[in-house]
């Protein structure tokens, strides 16, 4: 019928017209692409959290803490104390044009006549090396600490009932440096600290100690009690000081032979696990308005101690 035809001819010249659209209908499929990150889209909070964790890893003060580590000594004086402490130098970096003064001029004495290699450097290579540190033109590198085995201070020191200094917790490095000292003074066989919650050889430990640590054999124990364990394995009578230990300094056990004495820190003194490894628990009698003594000097009595006692056992 000629309705039906004329129908027919509407429809398909309907069909007609969408499929000649100009593809506007089949763009609109496609889309506008993958869906950004969320840290990709300005108004997520995941793109602020983003922005902010950038900021700050480029951050000046980040930079310097990354970029200087313990093993740097910056400006005149620190400088020449470390060249006149024995400290070991890897290099000693001057800046072109650094103003003359006594102080450079005794630093630059010193290198020559100790034949320590100087190395002149741009300012600007030199703020780079030292991270932005105020080095007043001149800096010193040390070289990286060589620490001994625990297992070989123990085995030594077993052979001539040497002492040993165990460090629980001693953050400090010039309290570090300190004890080293001590140890040396008094004649440990070496000191062993542990490598986690504890001050290691930078630069401030290394001048603390005069040059003490240069002789003296200081040890890193990956697991403190483990070391102990070893120790006691080895015959030697483990100490710890402790301020309400029942034993007091004079009475310390174990001082005719092979012995460890374990210092912890000021603050919270010995871990649990490290008393427990512990032969006995020393007490220094101190005035009753002191709470506790520094743990340098807590060692340095101890270690008096023992001295005192082999000699009258002598």
């Amino acid at each position: 019928m000629a309705g039906n035809s004329s129908r027919r001819g509407a429809t398909s010249k309907g069909k007609n017209k969408a499929a000649g659209s100009g593809g506007r209908i089949r763009r609109s499929l496609e889309g506008r692409g993958p869906t950004p990150r969320a840290e990709d889209r300005v108004y997520h909070k995941a793109y602020k959290a983003k922005q902010a964790a950038l900021k700050k890893q480029s951050s000046p003060k980040r930079q310097t803490r990354s970029a200087v580590g313990a093993d740097w000594v910056v400006g005149r004086n620190p400088v020449l104390e470390a060249l006149e402490a024995g400290m070991p130098v890897k290099q000693t970096y001057v800046a072109e044009g650094a103003e003359r003064d006594d102080r450079l001029r005794d630093i630059l004495k010193f290198a020559a006549e100790h034949s320590i290699p100087l190395l002149q450097v741009t300012r600007a290579e030199l703020d780079r090396v030292t991270g932005g540190l105020v080095h007043q033109g001149v800096a010193l590198q040390l070289p990286a600490f060589e620490y001994a085995d625990p297992e070989d201070v123990f085995a030594d020191a077993a052979e001539t009932d040497g002492v040993v200094v165990a460090l629980d917790g001693i953050t400090d490095p010039r309290n570090l440096g300190a004890i080293i000292r001590s140890a040396a003074a008094f004649g440990a066989a070496g000191v062993v600290i542990p490598s986690r919650r504890s001050a290691s050889m930078t630069a401030a430990a290394w001048k603390t100690s005069a040059g003490a640590a240069a002789r003296l054999p200081v040890a890193m124990a990956t697991n403190l009690n483990r070391a102990l364990e070893k120790a006691s394995s080895l015959g030697f009578t483990v100490v710890g000081l402790a301020g309400e230990g029942d034993v007091e300094v004079s009475g310390m056990p174990g001082t005719d032979g092979p012995l460890v004495i374990v210092i912890g820190s000021e603050g919270e003194g010995l871990a649990r696990l490290v008393r427990e490894h512990c032969d006995a628990l020393v007490s220094i009698p101190i005035a009753s308005d002191v709470e506790s003594l520094n743990a340098s000097v807590a060692a340095s009595v101890a270690l008096y101690e023992v001295t005192h006692q082999r000699r009258q056992q002598d």
